[in-house]
C-alpha cells in the first residue's frame, strides 16, 4: 500500500506536459508549474527514502497485521463503546491496562433547576 500512496503522489505532482505549452500557458499557469517542478525536485531524495522504508519495512508491517489484525478485530468487537475507559497506561512491570471509567451512576448528580451564582 505504501508504494501505490507513492506513486499516486509522484503521478499528481508530475509537471504538466509539454503540450500545454503550445496553447500558450498564461504567466500564472507557467508560474504554477515551475512552481510544481522545483517542489517535486526538492521533494525526490525524500520520497526516494520514503520508498525505500516502504519496501525495507513492508514485509514486517505485513506479518505485524497478519498476527495481530484478528486479535485486534476481536477486541473491537467485544469492546462496544471507547468512551467508557480511560486511556491505556503501561505499569512499572511493564504491563498494560485499561482502566473502565467510573459508570454515570457514581456521577454526582446535580439539579438541572439549580441556581448558578455569577
Amino acid at each position: 500500500m505504501g508504494v501505490r500512496c507513492f506513486v499516486l503522489i509522484l503521478a499528481l505532482m508530475a509537471p504538466v506536459p509539454a503540450v500545454a505549452e503550445e496553447d500558450g500557458l498564461s504567466l500564472m499557469e507557467r508560474g504554477a508549474q515551475m512552481l510544481m517542478e522545483g517542489l517535486l525536485q526538492e521533494m525526490e531524495p525524500a520520497l526516494d527514502g520514503l520508498q525505500g522504508m516502504a519496501e525495507e519495512f513492508g514485509p514486517a508491517l505485513r506479518d505485524f497485521t497478519s498476527q495481530m489484525g484478528p486479535a485486534l478485530r476481536g477486541l473491537l468487537e467485544d469492546v462496544e463503546d471507547w468512551s467508557v475507559y480511560h486511556p491505556p497506561e503501561m505499569l512499572e512491570n511493564g504491563d498494560i491496562i485499561i482502566r473502565r471509567r467510573a459508570p454515570v451512576e457514581d456521577a454526582p448528580q446535580t439539579d438541572p433547576d439549580a441556581q448558578i451564582d455569577i
